[in-house]
C-alpha cells in the first residue's frame, strides 16, 4: 500500500520525504501503549503438545494400534494494569478434532494472601485436577475412576470466579462460585472449596504440579469439596516428594474421593468412591539429555446406585520415563491394565507418549 502511494505522488522524491517516512513507520510498529508494557512486562506465548502410540488389547475382540495426537495447546498470558493479569489458553482435543477455549481469565492478584480469577479455569478440586494431564506425573492421567471426578464444562474447568490465597507460605485456601447449568443442566450455583497445608517446601500460585523433580521437598495434603442442591463430590490428596542425598529423588502421592450424587465417572450410578496410590524414583544420574524414572500406581474404584448391578473398577499402571526437561520435555512409555468385576470389559493398553511444551 505504502508504494502504491508514493509512486502515484507528484514530484515525490526519497530523498525528500524519507526521515519522514521512517518516523511515520516507527510510530506504527511501536506497540500500544509502549510505557505500560514497559512498566508492566510483555505479553508472553507459549505451546504444549502431548502425542502417542497406543496399543489397545481387549479381554474379548481385536486389538487395535493408534497414533495418536492427544492434545495441543497454546498459552497466552500479559498484563492488563498494575496487578491486573489476563490468561487466555487453548486446547486441541485429539479425539474431537476440534479447538477450543481451555483458560480465558482475569487475574486480579493484589497480594499472595488475596487474589480473585473471574471467567473459565480450574474450580477449586483435587491436586489431580489442579495439575492437569501436562503437569501430571503419570502418562494415563483421569482414567482410574477416582482422579477429577467433579463436573465441568470442558476439560476440568468451569465458569465462575473464586477467591484464592497462600498463607505463611503454609496454608493455601480457596473459595469459589461457578455456573452449575453449562457445568450439570442443575442452574443452581455449584460452589467449590479448598484447603492445602505444606508440611515442607511451600508451593505458590493457585495451580499445582504432580511432581517437582526435586526441585522441592514437599509434603503436603489437601481436602476439596463441591456442592450443588444438597449433591457433594469430595476428596482429599497427599503428596510426599523428597530428593535424597544421593540426588535420586523419591515420591509418593495418593487421593480418596467420594463422588456423591455430583460428578463421577459413569453417569449411569448415582455414587462412586475409591482410592489410589503412586510411587515413584527418578534416578540420580544423567543419561544423554535426560534421567530415567520408574512409576507405579494403583487404583480401586466402586460405582453404586445405579439402575444395574454396582461394580468396581481396578486400574493397575507402570511407567518408565526418560525426563529431559521436566515437563517441557519428557518421554514416558507407559503400561495399564484396566480390570471390572461386572459391567464392563477388561482392557489393557500400552505405549509410549511424548510431550513438549515452550
Amino acid at each position: 500500500m505504502l508504494k502504491r502511494w508514493v509512486g502515484s505522488e507528484p514530484g515525490f522524491t526519497a530523498r525528500r520525504y524519507a526521515p519522514t517516512l521512517i518516523l511515520l513507520l516507527g510510530f506504527l510498529v511501536l506497540p500500544a501503549p509502549l510505557g505500560a508494557q514497559t512498566a508492566l512486562g510483555p505479553v508472553t506465548v507459549g505451546a504444549g503438545l502431548q502425542t502417542s502410540f497406543l496399543h489397545t488389547g481387549p479381554a474379548t475382540g481385536s486389538s487395535t494400534d493408534q497414533f495418536q495426537l492427544n492434545s495441543a495447546r497454546i498459552y497466552v498470558n500479559g498484563p492488563v494494569a498494575d496487578k491486573i493479569k489476563f490468561m487466555f489458553n487453548t486446547e486441541y482435543d485429539g479425539g474431537t478434532n476440534k479447538i477450543g477455549v481451555l483458560d480465558a481469565v482475569g487475574r486480579i492478584e493484589v497480594s499472595p494472601q488475596f487474589n480473585i480469577w473471574a471467567g473459565r479455569f480450574l474450580p477449586p478440586s483435587d491436586r489431580a485436577n489442579l495439575y492437569g494431564p501436562y503437569y501430571s506425573h503419570e502418562w494415563a492421567t483421569f482414567q482410574d475412576g477416582i482422579q477429577d471426578g467433579y463436573p465441568f464444562v470442558a476439560t476440568g474447568r468451569d465458569n465462575g470466579v473464586v477467591y484464592w490465597g497462600d498463607f505463611a507460605k503454609k496454608v493455601k485456601l480457596s473459595l469459589g462460585a461457578f455456573d452449575g447449568a453449562t457445568a450439570t443442566g442443575n442452574p443452581k450455583i455449584l460452589g467449590a472449596a479448598r484447603v492445602q497445608i505444606d508440611f515442607w517446601d511451600p508451593e505458590g500460585g493457585y495451580y499445582l504440579n504432580g511432581t517437582y523433580y526435586g526441585d522441592k521437598n514437599l509434603l503436603a495434603i489437601g481436602g476439596a469439596t463441591q456442592l450443588q442442591s444438597g449433591k457433594t463430590a469430595s476428596t482429599a490428596d497427599f503428596l510426599m516428594e523428597k530428593k535424597l542425598p544421593g540426588g535420586g529423588v523419591v515420591s509418593i502421592e495418593s487421593e480418596y474421593s467420594n463422588y456423591n450424587r455430583l460428578g463421577g465417572y459413569d453417569a449411569g450410578y448415582a455414587k462412586s468412591q475409591g482410592a489410589y496410590a503412586l510411587g515413584s524414583f527418578l534416578f540420580p544420574k544423567a543419561v544423554g539429555m535426560g534421567k530415567f524414572e520408574i512409576l507405579g500406581k494403583y487404583a480401586k474404584a466402586e460405582f453404586t446406585h445405579g439402575r444395574t448391578p454396582s461394580y468396581n473398577q481396578k486400574t493397575t499402571e507402570i511407567n518408565f520415563n526418560y525426563v529431559i526437561k521436566q515437563f517441557n520435555a519428557r518421554v514416558m512409555t507407559f503400561y495399564k491394565d484396566t480390570v471390572f468385576n461386572r459391567q464392563r470389559t477388561n482392557f489393557w493398553q500400552a505405549g509410549v507418549g511424548l510431550q513438549f511444551q515452550m
